[in-house]
């Protein structure tokens, strides 16, 4: 079964996001939707097959990360309120990736990579997900064979909030493929502090 887009949402959402960050603005807050999440106009509204939404990413030349979050969740608040409403952080999220979002509570059906189809709170806990929220990434570069999980084909995965510049940092590394090299995350975090700092940009790590 096909996912389902809305690419007129998403382009809107998208077009919105470059004129706010040309104009130095913040983005809209996020809508509260019935099930208590925080959703953006830009998650992919799909069938919750995991492994068909990284196949369309990766047909548009893009990785798939999936939002694993919680109603009732300060640090998911905290991260739509601030680094989600950061037009640059968003921009370079929808140039890179697709997203989808799951409810770690959720009762929809999803479907992950090895074919198994279960509701949202058991594949979140297949996967192994404790804290909200959860980023995992996904590659098509590794897109498996069909026996494999979720658990098992991500690329990287950020456990709980990150604030902005970690955030952003945390995209960077897996949009580049640093995951791939072996590179440590923290490391990247080090190195690319750095090399902001020495071109004159202020670093906001804390």
């Amino acid at each position: 079964m096909a996912s389902i887009r809305f690419p007129a949402a998403i382009l809107a959402a998208c077009l919105f996001a470059a004129s706010a960050q040309a104009a130095g603005e913040k983005l809209p807050a996020a809508e509260l939707a019935d099930n208590g999440l925080h959703v953006q106009p830009w998650f992919l509204e799909s069938f919750l097959d995991i492994g068909e939404d990284l196949a369309e990413a990766g047909a548009d030349g893009k990785k798939l990360v999936v939002f694993i979050e919680q109603a009732g969740c300060p640090y998911c608040r905290e991260m739509h309120e601030v680094n989600l409403r950061d037009p640059e952080i968003v921009a370079y999220l929808n140039e890179h990736f697709v997203s989808v979002q799951l409810d770690l509570r959720g009762s929809r059906e999803a479907t992950d990579f090895d074919g198994e189809a279960l509701e949202e709170r058991d594949l979140a806990k297949k996967w192994g997900t404790i804290y909200t929220p959860t980023l995992i990434f996904f590659s098509p570069d590794k897109a498996g064979d069909g026996d494999q999980s979720g658990r098992e084909l991500a690329v990287s995965v950020m456990p709980g909030y990150f604030k902005p510049f970690h955030f952003r940092t945390m995209l960077e590394y897996v949009a580049d493929g640093h995951y791939a090299t072996g590179k440590h995350f923290q490391t990247f975090v080090d190195e690319r502090a750095k090399a902001l700092r020495d071109k004159g940009e202020k670093v906001d790590i804390w």
